[in-house]
């Protein structure tokens, strides 16, 4: 008996196992054979150089969903990246010497846009998932975001929690197939502080917007580091990293922040919340004229229809984030409201100490909400019910209106030939999908996070076959982990699993 035979099971002929062998080796040898022919990748294989220029890739043979009118959605089709762009979308393209990825089965879309995002409480993830924004005296809202998230963790963080929150949160995001973010981290106590930031963003190889807004302490540079951030961070337009001012109201001296933020010529961005008692501060910019399209407004709860209007009339962008808004008391999401103005939202995470950041929660968060308002009035008996939002409705929320939010319409948003190839695919064949048949509606109504097979940005693939690339993750779960218990030590909070 040979000694690769198996020891106490019925022998096998050792010639016999020698012939198995070598037939699989030809196995093996004919599969390379047929990648190296075809250029096809298996599920073992992961296309290499994707992104760099001159490199070619045909996703081939998926349910391509555009998001762009002119370009339309096909049943079958393929997509053709070249470097970092989309060159060319239809069926049956010339492959040429492009490698091909296989997406049958996939619905390839543009990945998806997260327009407010506060990556920096990552370690905090459902610290606060039964919270509110602030205490109202009831035993039960003593845990509350303004006192425990702002005024005891936010103080709290070194420059190296920074980092490491940013970097997971990003990178969690990337996995669940969201392309771009705009993060909002009110975390700059320091230039250091600030620079982890720029760093974290860097390093989690996705598009974001850098939000520059507060931070605290004597060594708070805030507002005035913009412009050193600005020359040293973001002096190119061509790349993954741009920069928004944060503006916020509630802040004294706020008219600074938002002089330099147009000085500097990038959008002012800011939380508007009645919760705060910001309307009077709101009505009085309104009345002045000091909106503009550089504006992303974020919640836009409580405020004036003569504030609204005034935001619509200067092409503001209003960014909602559905489920946090109805669960930590902000006010009733306007979604409607934006819509009868003529408004386009998008969707935004916020906060992960609350509640989770994938896309498909704050998508079917609007689809249902909107049309609950909307059925509820017809069930009334009301003439003036409003249009029921469609499944494709809110994933251009998610997509294309978050890219024009961000200023970043021309470059990201849809699968549109020119565009960088910010791309998702999706699995429709999945068992909570399959059978597949209709598009968007699978994607709002049906999908999550396990469903997300492959990311790109920018042509490169960052999540191939259900595993991000280039990803330590036991190491970088390791840190945050200790930056959580930093966190709370340094706080003064118990770490209770089991809290009431």
């Amino acid at each position: 008996m040979c000694r690769m035979c198996d020891q106490g099971r019925p022998p096998v002929d050792c010639e016999s196992r020698r012939d198995f062998l070598k037939a699989s080796l030809v196995a093996g040898a004919a599969a390379a054979g047929v990648f190296a022919a075809t250029g096809v990748a298996s599920a073992q294989e992961t296309p290499q150089g994707t992104g760099e220029e001159g490199r070619r890739v045909l996703i081939r043979g998926g349910h391509v969903l555009s998001m762009d009118p002119e370009v339309g959605d096909f049943a079958e089709a393929d997509v053709l990246v070249v470097g970092k762009r989309i060159e060319g979308i239809g069926p049956n393209l010339d492959a040429g010497d492009a490698e091909i990825i296989d997406a049958s089965g996939m619905i390839v879309m543009p990945g998806f846009i997260d327009t407010h995002h506060h990556q920096f409480e990552t370690a905090l993830r459902s610290f606060l998932a039964d919270g509110i924004l602030v205490n109202d005296g009831k035993p039960e809202n003593a845990i509350n975001y303004y006192e425990y998230i702002l005024q005891k963790f936010s103080m709290v963080y070194r420059p190296e929690d920074v980092y490491i929150n940013e970097l997971f949160g990003g990178i969690a995001q990337l996995d669940a197939g969201v392309t771009t973010v705009m993060d909002v981290s009110q975390i700059h106590h320091s230039p250091e502080h600030s620079d982890a930031v720029v760093k974290a963003l860097q390093d989690a190889g996705r598009r974001a917007v850098f939000g520059y807004f507060e931070g605290w302490g004597d060594r708070a540079k805030y507002p005035a580091d913009a412009r050193r951030l600005k020359e040293q961070y973001f002096s190119s337009d061509d790349q993954l990293l741009t920069m928004v001012m944060g503006g916020e109201i509630y802040i004294p001296g706020y008219e600074e922040s938002w002089k330099i933020g147009r000085e500097l010529g990038i959008p002012v961005a800011l939380h508007v919340v009645g919760t705060f008692g910001m309307r009077p501060t709101f009505d009085q910019m309104a009345e002045a004229g000091m909106f503009g399209p550089d504006n992303i407004f974020i919640h836009m709860t409580g405020m004036s229809d003569m504030a609204w209007q005034k935001a619509a009339d200067a092409g503001s962008h209003v960014s909602l984030a559905v489920p946090i808004e109805m669960a930590m008391r902000h006010g009733m999401p306007p979604i409607q409201k934006a819509l009868d103005l003529g408004m386009q939202p998008s969707l935004s995470s916020d906060v992960e100490c609350t509640m989770t950041a994938d896309p498909f929660t704050q998508m079917r968060s609007a689809f249902t909400l909107q049309r609950a308002f909307a059925n509820e009035k017809a069930l009334a008996g009301d003439t003036d019910v409003p249009r029921l939002l469609t499944s494709r409705d809110v994933i251009r929320f998610a997509t294309l209106e978050g890219a024009k939010g961000l200023k970043l319409g021309s470059r990201t948003g849809s699968l549109t030939p020119g565009k960088e190839a910010d791309i998702v695919l999706l699995d429709a064949g999945a068992i909570n999908v399959t059978p597949l048949n209709h598009v968007p509606g699978a994607v709002v109504t049906l999908m999550e996070r396990s469903n997300v097979d492959s990311v790109m940005v920018a042509g490169k693939l960052r999540k191939w076959k259900g595993k991000l690339l280039d990803v330590d993750l036991p190491k970088l779960k390791r840190e945050l982990e200790a930056s959580r218990d930093h966190l709370f030590s340094a706080a003064g909070v118990e770490q209770d699993l089991f809290r009431a």
